[in-house]
């Protein structure tokens, strides 16, 4: 009896999270439905809600900015805006650090994290994931040795972490793609990469099952 709920649990209890998650999502991205005029709203149109329409207004002002941003008359335009709003006190410092974040994320300009290391970190004796970024040539030019900037994230969220410089001689770097890495730590490295479909828990207890 016990072994039946349990294998129940396992499988509603991630199930019933990621709906969870899903439906906070999508009635997260149905906000901006708020912005239209009552009588555009689908709603009101329709004379029902359907859950998700935000998502395809957002994912449709997103492609309409990158589309007019792309092309020279709005570049000049975006430029003169972003100017304006870097000289607004606290804002501008604000955006600038946000900004810089996201650039180093989300562009392909090679700026993103290049690769992932170990460093040991909190102490001497343990090992902790990171991953390489950019060093500012101050920085390096100041160090008498070959350091590298890492950035060591939180788990079991990434976005929060540590930026630190230390020695090149300090670290090893790992055969991992940068999606692995952020798996295992988001995961608190339960998620395993692992070639076979089934849940690991699931099987471990079908394997407990069989005499």
């Amino acid at each position: 009896m016990k072994k039946y709920f349990i294998t129940g649990l396992l499988v509603w209890v991630p199930l019933g999270i990621t709906l969870w998650v899903l439906n906070l999502t999508i009635g997260t991205m149905d906000q901006p439905l708020l912005l239209l005029p009552e009588s555009w709203r689908p709603d009101r149109l329709l004379g029902v809600h359907i859950p998700g329409l935000g998502i395809i207004l957002t994912l449709a002002v997103v492609w309409l900015t990158g589309l007019l941003v792309r092309n020279v008359f709005g570049r000049k335009l975006w430029e003169q805006g972003e100017k304006a709003m870097l000289h607004v006190p606290f804002v501008g410092s604000v955006y600038r650090g946000v900004k810089q974040v996201s650039d180093t994320l989300l562009s392909g300009s090679g700026n993103s994290f290049r690769k992932v290391l170990l460093v040991r970190y909190p102490h001497p004796q343990a090992w902790s994931l990171a991953f390489q970024t950019t060093a500012p040539g101050e920085v390096i030019g100041n160090l008498d040795e070959e350091y590298v900037a890492v950035f060591i994230p939180t788990t079991p969220s990434p976005v929060n972490g540590f930026y630190f410089f230390v020695r090149k001689a300090d670290t090893i770097e790992l055969d991992m793609t940068v999606d692995v890495a952020l798996r295992s730590i988001v995961s608190m490295g339960v998620a395993a990469d692992s070639v076979t479909g089934k849940h690991p828990a699931i099987s471990q207890q079908m394997q407990a099952d069989q005499p």
